[in-house]
C-alpha cells in the first residue's frame, strides 16, 4: 500500500498494469477450468454409454459454424492467392525466375496464411455469433434453467459448439488453401504468361506433405482457441446487453490475438525442428 500523503498518480498505471495482469491470468484459469470440464464429460461419454455429447447438436453447430462460412472464407483466401502473385511476380521476374512463384505461394498458403486468414474470419464469421448466443442465454436466465433441470451447460453448449468449431476450422482450412492456390494459379496463367504444367510442377516439387500437415495441425488449435474463448466469455456475461455486446468485443479481440501467438509458437517449434 503507498503511504496516504503519495500522490495516487504516480502509482495509478502500476496498479492498472497489476489489475490488466491479474484479470488475464483470471480469465485463463477459467478457460483452463472450463477444458478440465469438457474433459471430464468427454471420458464420461466413452465409459458410459448413458452419456451422450448430443450428436445432433453438434452436426447443427458444425453447419452453422462451418458450412455458412465457406463462401466468405474462400472468397477471401482467393484474394490472398491473388495478392501473392501479384506481389511477388515482379521481384522474381527481375531474376528471370517468374515461374517460381508458385513455390512461394504453395509454401506461403499451406503453411502460414490459409489457416491463419480462415481462423480470423472464422473469429468475426462464428466465435462472436456463439458469444453471443451463449451470452444471451445467459441474460435471460437460460442457463439457470438448464441448471435446475439438471442439465449441465457445459455438456449440452459448450462441448458441441467446441467441438464444432474444431472440425469446422480444420476443413475450412484445407479449403482455404485450394481454394488460395487454385486463385494463384488462374492470375499466374492468364495474366503473368506461366503455363499450368509449370506451376503446378512447381507447387510440387517445392511443397512437402508436412507443410500440409503443419498448416492443418494449427487450425486445429485454432479452432479450439476460438471456441472456447467464444463459450467461455458467452458464460461470463453479466449486465445485460451491454454485456453481451462486450463478450462478443472480447471474443474477437481475444481470439486473434490468442491465434497470433499460437501461431508464432508452432512457428518457432516448426523451425527449431527443421535445423535439428
Amino acid at each position: 500500500m503507498p503511504p496516504a500523503d503519495t500522490p495516487r498518480s504516480i502509482f495509478g498505471p502500476v496498479e492498472l498494469l497489476g489489475e490488466r495482469a491479474l484479470a488475464v491470468v483470471a480469465h485463463l484459469g477459467y478457460i483452463t477450468l472450463l477444458v478440465l470440464e469438457m474433459g471430464r464429460w468427454v471420458a464420461k461419454s466413452v465409459t458410459n454409454r448413458k452419456v451422450r455429447l448430443g450428436r445432433a447438436a453438434i452436426v447443427a453447430q458444425v453447419v452453422r459454424v462451418g458450412v455458412r462460412s465457406i463462401f466468405i472464407i474462400s472468397l477471401v483466401s482467393a484474394c490472398v492467392g491473388l495478392i501473392l502473385v501479384l506481389q511477388m511476380a515482379p521481384p522474381l521476374d527481375e531474376f528471370g525466375r517468374k515461374d517460381l512463384v508458385a513455390n512461394i505461394v504453395g509454401v506461403a498458403v499451406l503453411r502460414e496464411l490459409g489457416p491463419l486468414i480462415a481462423a480470423i474470419v472464422l473469429t468475426g464469421f462464428a466465435g462472436a455469433a456463439i458469444a453471443a448466443e451463449i451470452g444471451t442465454m445467459v441474460v435471460g436466465e437460460e442457463i439457470e434453467a438448464l441448471e435446475a433441470h439438471a442439465l449441465n451447460p457445459v455438456r449440452f453448449l459448450v462441448i458441441p459448439r467446441v467441438v464444432a468449431s474444431v472440425v469446422s476450422m480444420t476443413a475450412i482450412a484445407v479449403i482455404a488453401d485450394a481454394v488460395s492456390i487454385a486463385a494463384g494459379l488462374g492470375v499466374a496463367t492468364l495474366a503473368l504468361d506461366i503455363s499450368r504444367q509449370t506451376y503446378v510442377s512447381n507447387l510440387l516439387d517445392q511443397v512437402k506433405l508436412v507443410d500440409f500437415l503443419t498448416g492443418v495441425g494449427k487450425a486445429t488449435v485454432f479452432g479450439m482457441l476460438i471456441g472456447l474463448i467464444a463459450c467461455g466469455n458467452g458464460l461470463k456475461v453479466s449486465g445485460g446487453a451491454a454485456g453481451v455486446g462486450k463478450a462478443t468485443t472480447d471474443t474477437v479481440v481475444q481470439s486473434v490475438v490468442a491465434i497470433i501467438i499460437a501461431d508464432l509458437i508452432f512457428t518457432a517449434i516448426f523451425y527449431a525442428w527443421r535445423l535439428v
